[in-house]
């Protein structure tokens, strides 16, 4: 097995968190097809491993590496539970160091910015010693859904009536027609009990990305017009074929950067919504359980920048308001800075007052971590 040290070592030394984890395996693996599924698993297992782990590892007796990297890769699957009897033959040739490796968690980061109120620190790092759960929305059929999945022998939890959990890496898609379910976080659904739609009213969803939070409007089954924006064409055409899938109609769509106040202006006109869904692009850092690379290469002098732009973005949003009008401000980071942080800068910015605002901390539930935020605009301006 020691052709695959050498691409172990290998991917050690390419990635450096600016493409996912994820897709640079795969790229890995197209280029060098003589990788065996076998292989494929054992090198997916080992990178997320090391990831999650290998920040927290220390050692006393520095005197004698050899080895060091081979021993600390068992460790790290030791750690999150990986270590299966495939890995056998992997560490069989590797003599154990001469000296003991630990582990402290506080370690996998040690200059995070303060967490929001919600989550522990303890709470948020045991998270990523472990991949999340998958889950599911169930948008109709949920009788036919279950009798399928107990069909196909997939275990699953009803978190409530609507979202079930089921172990990552679930073949759904196999499975389950596309209109009956969404793949959505579990937290991620929990915001949709923040919007409270009414009849006749107009949404707009101001950084709609893939569009989980509009479909999960659109399907609380009020009738609303609804309006979406991206900077990016791209992920706006996606968003409309995945309307097309669920047999809605698509949202009119606006290519917009709405942390450029002039090109918000251009782009909406005169046009005031009663509603704003602004999912602003964060830090992420609720969600790392499932791209743990990306605390890996944290710097954590970013949050800042992503706290200036999103202020920006709930900011210009904030003006294409009614009266009265609410905005729902949203991100998946767990940093105060980017969520308790920027609700207040926007507070003293604007005026609007906030009706509520939560951490829905999915720790428990092997889920990733979110906050919300629902302001009100003065009536009378």
């Amino acid at each position: 097995m020691r052709y695959l040290w050498i691409h172990i070592k290998t991917l050690l030394s390419t990635c450096d968190g600016s493409v996912p984890l994820a897709h640079l395996l795969k790229n890995y693996c197209k280029q060098h097809p003589k990788l065996g599924s076998r292989d494929r698993k054992m090198l997916t297992a080992i990178l997320y491993s090391w990831y999650r782990c290998e920040k927290g590892i220390y050692y006393t007796n520095n005197q004698n590496n050899d080895y060091l990297l081979e021993n600390k890769v068992k460790y790290c699957l030791t750690l999150c539970q990986a270590l299966a009897p495939q890995f056998d033959i992997l560490f069989a040739q590797i003599p154990p160091l001469p000296f003991e490796l630990q582990f402290d968690i506080n370690n996998l980061a040690t200059h995070e910015p303060a967490l929001s109120v919600g989550i522990t620190r303890n709470e948020w790092l045991e998270t990523m010693l472990s991949q999340p759960k998958l889950f599911i929305r169930v948008r109709n059929n949920k009788k036919q859904i279950e009798i399928l999945l107990k069909k196909h022998n997939l275990t699953y939890d009803a978190i409530t009536d609507k979202c079930l959990a089921l172990p990552n890496g679930a073949a759904v898609d196999t499975i389950l027609p596309p209109q009956w379910y969404a793949v959505q976080d579990a937290s991620s659904q929990a915001t949709g009990a923040y919007f409270q739609p009414k009849d006749g009213e107009h949404w707009y969803d101001c950084c709609a990305g893939a569009g989980g939070k509009s479909l999960l409007l659109t399907d609380s089954g009020a009738k609303i017009q609804l309006t979406v924006s991206d900077r990016r064409a791209s992920i706006l055409s996606n968003l409309k074929e995945r309307f097309k899938t669920y047999g809605l109609t698509p949202p009119t769509a606006l290519i917009t950067d709405v942390a450029d106040a002039t090109a918000v202006a251009a782009r909406t006109g005169q046009e005031l919504y009663d509603n704003i869904i602004c999912d602003a692009p964060c830090s992420g850092s609720g969600t790392w359980a499932r791209t743990p690379e990306q605390l890996y290469f944290w710097q954590p002098n970013k949050v800042h920048e992503f706290a200036a732009m999103q202020l920006a973005i709930a900011t210009n949003a904030s003006k294409l308001l009614r009266p009265g009008g609410r905005l729902l401000y949203i991100t998946c980071s767990v940093y105060e800075p980017e969520n308790e942080g920027v609700v207040a800068a926007l507070v003293a910015a604007t005026g609007m007052r906030i009706l509520t605002q939560t951490l829905i901390n999915g720790t428990a539930l092997k889920a990733d971590s979110m906050y919300v935020a629902v302001l009100q605009k003065e009536q009378y301006i």
